[in-house]
């Protein structure tokens, strides 16, 4: 699977360093906090330059404009969300107990990335179309994983459900409803929450805590 983002410019740096990779790191942290207090529209490069202390330069040596530095926060978390369904070749679980996991890791990376992971909801026009089409490849990759190990888990007995696909969705739209109203210093911690949903998204699935006996 390609995990590439779909910008490839870095501003001027021609090479990442150590120290490079900090300086992008401060400049998207920067960003990310005014993009998800004020949006992005609000959101300017001289706002993030003053929230710094630097100069201009100083952020365009890293990224060419802000929509650039917007969408490289928001592929992080789409890579780790879309890639909750990959194991390794050699991983010999049954397809429920991958599933179970997956889903979890899922609501888990959602929650680990906020605010970042939540901007594709609320500011879905901002995107080049290259980015959305490599999303997409992102996400078409996780849901066939996905839907594979769903139809396997049901025909072992440990998934009741019907249609393979509406069933992926609705179990993977609880993650993905978090961005209306989770926040990190909220009423239950992160782990509990990620436990809750991912119980709930079980039931979802119809996961069995035994067997279903073959019909007969």
């Amino acid at each position: 699977m390609n995990e590439q983002p779909p910008v490839q410019a870095r501003g001027r740096q021609k090479a990442a360093t150590a120290g490079s990779d900090e300086k992008r790191e401060r400049i998207l942290r920067a960003a990310e906090a005014l993009f998800d207090a004020q949006g992005y529209a609000n959101t300017t490069i001289e706002q993030i330059v003053q929230q710094l202390g630097v100069t201009k330069p100083f952020v365009y040596y890293y990224f060419r404009n802000k929509q650039e530095i917007f969408e490289t926060l928001c592929w992080t978390p789409a890579v780790a969300c879309f890639t909750a369904m990959d194991f390794a070749d050699g991983d010999k679980r049954p397809a429920h107990e991958k599933v179970a996991e997956g889903i979890e890791r899922l609501i888990r990376a959602t929650l680990a990335h906020h605010p970042a992971a939540f901007f594709p909801y609320r500011e879905p026009q901002v995107y080049r179309p290259e980015y959305l089409a490599a999303q997409k490849q992102l996400a078409n990759h996780f849901y066939d994983r996905l839907c594979a190990l769903l139809e396997e888990g049901r025909r072992d007995g440990m998934f009741e459900f019907n249609d393979t696909k509406i069933t992926a969705l609705a179990a993977c739209s609880l993650p993905g409803f978090l961005y209306n109203w989770y926040r990190p210093d909220g009423r239950l911690p992160a782990d509990e929450v990620a436990r809750e949903l991912a119980t709930l998204a079980w039931r979802v699935l119809g996961l069995r805590t035994r067997r279903r006996p073959p019909a007969r």
